[in-house]
């Protein structure tokens, strides 16, 4: 059952299961049942019998795919149910290193083992190296990304400057005493950093990076490689850590060996491979259990073969959101956030969310309102809500809709 899928298909069906896949899917379903009702009552349901055996069924699609996909936008509820994990914990809580939390009141945990998320593959595969001094320009505080790249970076022997976000001349100052060579963090922040440390005639020393968080058009690729910087995507979640990565030799990012990877059409089934879907995944990891996870993010599975000699299939890229959720500045932003902050304002007669993206490849989230509330007061609420700083402007009451979407995504990503 290692590969792709075949069958459903003249190409096959969109599944990666890694080498060694079917076995450890076996723990982490004993895993699963053990850990939950929740995980117990699918399973039975699904037909997933108690001895975790799956045959053939991620192939042929009974019974794995009679199991329903776990929504990300829905797995706050989940979690609400039995806080703060929902009892999909496979391990007691005392044996984490850490507990996250995303905007939406998701938890995520961390387990103890180096390298949790398994980011290092995607750092080694862009070129970092023991001894490499990396600017980790993800945030510490309360979500997991700046860990999780922090712990990659360890696992390589790098030395990390936990930089973090904000304070871009003293993140300018730092990189090029410490002599920074590598950078993680959003592509957007590295061209502002990379920009303004080149007006100011001090170049950094950064030569590579690895960038998530936000879509890297080829505009944004090619204007950070006119400061000489090789700059590689890696794809994942805050549930799941990585699951895709670039190599540098091919189109596309190769899938992680932690991961079953399916591309689904909205009932969720496997599409055959070439065709787009929403990639669901499911963790090989005990530590929490999480089976056929919807990430909510649209891809395609790249068949070919790459030139850099890895077996794995490449997804395509990021080619757009599967739901309503969307992702602003590196945070999944909900509109059901953003209407419960809204309501809460009195002299709101009506509102529109816009996110933009502007010339330097920075996203801009716009709250256009009409009524006599204080635009501080709209900014104040909003920032609360979804931990993003809006531009926030008043307009007359005609120029919005009185029905229909309050939240409009108007970015383009050719």
């Amino acid at each position: 059952m290692n590969g792709m899928a075949t069958g459903g298909g003249a190409g096959g069906l969109s599944c990666w299961v890694p080498p060694g896949g079917e076995e450890r899917l076996r723990r982490v379903l004993a895993a699963a049942r053990a850990a939950s009702t929740f995980w117990r009552e699918r399973l039975n349901a699904a037909g997933l019998g108690a001895d975790g055996d799956v045959g053939a069924g991620l192939i042929e699609g009974d019974p794995w795919q009679a199991l329903p996909v776990l929504r990300k936008d829905s797995l706050g509820d989940v979690q609400a149910e039995v806080p703060p994990f929902g009892g999909l914990l496979g391990v007691p809580v005392e044996q984490l290193a850490r507990i996250f939390v995303s905007p939406g009141d998701v938890y995520d945990p961390q387990g103890a083992g180096p390298d949790y998320w398994r980011f290092s593959r995607a750092l080694a595969a862009a070129g970092f190296r023991q001894g490499d001094r990396v600017l980790n320009c993800f945030s510490y505080h309360l979500t997991p990304a700046g860990f999780m790249f922090d712990a990659a970076a360890r696992a390589l022997g790098c030395v990390v400057v936990p930089a973090g976000v904000g304070q871009q001349e003293l993140q300018i100052r730092v990189a090029r005493a410490v002599g920074a060579v590598g950078y993680a963090g959003l592509p957007s922040y590295l061209l502002a950093l990379l920009e303004r440390a080149a007006s100011a005639e001090t170049p950094l020393p950064i030569r590579r990076a690895v960038v998530t968080g936000e879509p890297l058009p080829p505009t944004l690729r090619e204007r950070i490689a006119g400061h000489g910087v090789d700059v590689y995507q890696a794809y994942g979640t805050a549930d799941v850590g990585l699951i895709g990565y670039e190599c540098g030799h091919g189109a596309g990012m190769h899938l992680d060996d932690g991961v079953i990877v399916e591309i689904c059409d909205p009932d969720g089934r496997p599409v055959p491979v070439g065709e787009v879907g929403e990639v669901v995944v499911t963790l090989l990891e005990e530590t929490y259990p999480l089976l056929r996870f919807g990430t909510g993010d649209l891809s395609a599975l790249l068949a070919e073969p790459c030139p850099c000699g890895r077996p794995s299939p490449r997804l395509k890229g990021w080619l757009g959101r599967a739901g309503e959720v969307t992702k602003v500045r590196g945070i999944f932003l909900y509109p059901r956030q953003l209407e419960a902050a809204m309501a809460g304002l009195a002299g709101v007669e009506r509102w529109r969310a816009v996110v933009e993206r502007d010339a330097d490849h920075r996203d801009v989230l716009r709250i256009e309102f009409a009524g006599p509330s204080d635009p501080q007061a709209v900014r104040d609420a909003v920032q609360a809500a979804v931990r993003l700083n809006p531009e926030v402007v008043a307009v007359p009451a005609g120029s919005l809709p009185a029905e229909g979407p309050r939240f409009q995504d108007r970015r383009r990503w050719d």
